[in-house]
Parts: structure tokens; C-alpha cells; sequence
């Protein structure tokens, strides 16, 4: 007797880099595992087999912003039209024209929109401030128009699934928690040192220059600071403060990297400013944190307040008061085992609910629902 055929998908990205963890080590791995044939198209990659995953390289010799959403997303798309699969996955807003070009082939196509884009223009500096809000409109509308026309849109968060909502009944929220497999256990916590952390993009609105102007009053905490500046300039004004000497600049770092800072941290900060398009996310670092069972200091969101108050694990501040965050800091470091029961709640509140094999289930459930639909 002969096998089905195997389904064949593709998510294709020109913005990420091939090991994005929410579009690689999530969706396309749990895909993977559930039988599906996956291709990951990535701008100037690595092409490799890898965890059951095609990955796939489209050069690109973008240098800019503006270039890349002209070039790499035409690159990307070539690329990904090539295979000629069953169902298209995509994950960058710019990508949209091209996913309304693969519909009108007769593709299967789902957007995974990560962001709440017309908010998050709201904190984007290269565009002038009085452009935001006209500029918010018009790509909303758009994007509207594209959503309605496609078979699912995949969002990070309740709140982004309520506005799609309106636009169509084919959306769903599959949040970005964290794979529990990738810390077993936490670290022994005795064997920390008084070192606190953040992973993540290093902008100005997400609070890196409060961070490191905190630790000018906790004199004996190191911060271990992992992720990229941009742009590089900030990276200057941020070098230039008082404190820097008390911060571990460990650059952009792979999964393996990211877990050993969480180990070898007591504290995980998240402290964003609050824009519009942060107050209702879901920071994958927050989760990330608490699985690794480290206390958490977070912004004072209602959200995220909610979270921490419900799984007893961090305490919540204003991001842009240094002083209250080096007053946390102290707090939660003068009680060690204190300190150590929070991050155990946190961990098991992570292990109970905020985890991703849940959502790998809404994922899979998903795709059974498109592909029914095309036969």
C-alpha cells in the first residue's frame, strides 16, 4: 500500500535569521515532528537539514532598511514560490504583497503577524514623528486588506487576535512561551553570582539606558547584557554612562549562549517603556526568565502586572525611573531564599500554563484547518 503524500509547507522570512526561535525552534520544528515536509526560506543563510527542516538561502545584497524591503523580500519570495508547496507560512509585514501574489496563484498562504504593526510604528524612530500616525493608518488599512484575502492569520497575542478578529474568523492567538525541554532544571542557585540579566534587542525603548544607569546604586551587581544595539549609535550613548563598567557585553548569542546567561543569573529584567504595541505582549524574555526559574523586574504593564502578581515570581516598576529599579534590584538580592522560592513559583507557573506545547497544539490544529479546506 502505498503512503500519503506528504504535505509540504514553507515559511519563508526576509527580516529574521534562519534560527529565529518563535519561527524555526517552534513552528517549524513542531511541524517537523508532526509529519510535515518543512522549508525555511531566510535571507544569506547557512542551507542546511536541520531538526527535520529544509533550510533554504536567498541572497540578498540589501545594505539598508529601505533596500531590504525592496530586494531581500523580493529575493525571499522567489525563492519560496519556487518550491511549490502546498501551504506558504510567512512572518514579516513586508512580505505582504507577496503573499496576496501567492493567493492569487492559488496557494494556501497564513501570516504570522508578530506584532500589532500600526502600534508598534509608534516607537519606530527612522520615521518622523508626524508621519506616524498617517503612516499607521494607511499600513492598518493595508493590512486589513491582505488579512481578509488570505486563508489564516496566526497572531503572538490575545490582543492582536481581537483586532483580526474583526477582519476575519480565520485567526487565532499562538503565543510565544517558552520550550520547556530547553532548561530541564533550573541552575544551582547557590553557585550564582550577584549578576543580574537582559536578553534581547538593545533599544532605546526597551529600556537599556534606565538598566544600566540603575547599577550606579547597586555597586557590587554585574549585569550580563546580551543582544544587539541599534542602531550602533545607541550603543555609544549607552558605553558613555557612568556604570558600564558593572555590564558583561556578550553580543548577539545563539540558544546555548542564552541559557547559560539564565543560569548563571539571579535576576531577569524586562523592562520596556510603554508603547502601545508592548503594553498587551507577551515578551518571550519574561517567560524565558521564569522557566530558568530567576526572579523577574518588569514594567509596570496591568498585563504583565498580572502575570507576576498571579505566579508570585518578580516585582514590576516604572521602566524609566533607574532608581526604582536599582531599589528592586537590592530588595530581591538581599533575600537569597526568597529570592530562589520566587523563581521556583515562576518556573512552575511557566511549566502549568506558559509553555509552548499547548500552543504547537493550536499550530497543528491550524494547519489541519487550511489544508481541509483545499481538498
Amino acid at each position: 500500500m502505498q503512503e500519503p503524500k506528504k504535505i509540504r509547507v514553507c515559511h519563508f522570512t526576509s527580516a529574521h535569521p534562519s534560527d529565529d526561535v518563535r519561527i524555526f525552534h517552534k513552528e517549524c520544528v513542531s511541524l517537523a515532528k508532526a509529519g510535515y515536509g518543512v522549508f525555511l526560506v531566510a535571507a544569506n543563510t547557512n542551507e542546511r537539514f536541520e531538526k527535520g527542516v529544509q533550510i533554504i538561502n536567498a541572497s540578498s545584497t540589501a545594505t539598508g532598511r529601505f533596500s531590504r524591503m525592496w530586494k531581500t523580500t523580493k529575493a525571499v519570495y522567489q525563492k519560496a514560490k519556487e518550491l511549490d508547496v502546498d501551504v506558504y507560512h510567512f512572518h514579516d509585514p513586508e512580505l505582504l504583497p507577496f503573499a496576496l501574489k501567492l493567493k492569487r496563484q492559488g496557494k494556501k498562504v497564513i501570516y504570522d503577524a508578530h506584532e500589532d504593526l500600526p502600534r508598534q510604528i509608534s516607537g519606530k524612530p527612522w520615521i518622523p514623528a508626524l508621519l506616524r500616525k498617517p503612516t499607521a493608518w494607511i499600513i492598518e488599512k493595508y493590512e486589513n486588506y491582505v488579512v481578509s484575502r488570505l486563508n489564516y492569520v496566526i497572531v503572538s497575542t490575545p490582543t492582536i487576535e481581537r483586532r483580526f478578529k474583526k477582519i476575519t474568523s480565520a485567526c487565532l492567538a499562538v503565543c510565544n512561551y517558552p520550550i520547556v525541554e530547553e532548561i530541564s532544571s533550573p541552575s544551582v542557585w547557590s553557585e550564582k553570582q550577584q549578576e543580574i540579566c537582559y536578553v534581547g534587542g538593545l533599544t532605546k525603548i526597551r529600556g537599556i539606558v534606565e538598566i544600566v544607569e540603575a547599577l550606579q546604586f547597586t555597586p557590587e551587581v554585574k549585569l550580563n547584557l546580551a543582544g544587539k544595539f541599534s542602531p550602533e549609535s545607541f550603543r555609544n550613548q549607552v558605553t558613555s554612562l557612568r556604570s558600564w563598567n558593572q555590564v558583561n557585553e556578550l553580543g548577539y548569542q545563539n540558544r546555548e549562549g542564552i541559557i547559560s546567561i539564565l543560569n548563571r543569573s539571579k535576576i531577569g529584567l524586562v523592562t520596556l517603556y510603554p508603547q502601545s504595541n508592548y503594553l498587551d505582549s507577551l515578551p518571550i524574555k519574561m517567560f524565558e526568565y521564569m522557566l530558568a526559574g530567576i526572579p523577574v523586574v518588569a514594567s509596570n504593564f496591568p498585563l504583565w502586572k498580572e502575570i507576576i502578581a498571579d505566579s508570585q515570581c518578580g516585582v514590576t516598576i516604572d521602566p524609566k525611573n533607574p532608581t526604582e529599579i536599582a531599589q528592586a534590584i537590592t530588595e530581591l538580592l538581599s533575600d537569597d531564599e526568597g529570592m530562589r522560592a520566587m523563581g521556583l513559583r515562576g518556573r512552575q507557573k511557566v511549566l502549568e500554563k506558559y509553555n509552548w506545547t499547548a500552543e504547537a497544539y493550536k499550530l497543528l490544529d491550524i494547519y489541519d484547518q487550511v489544508i481541509i479546506e483545499s481538498k
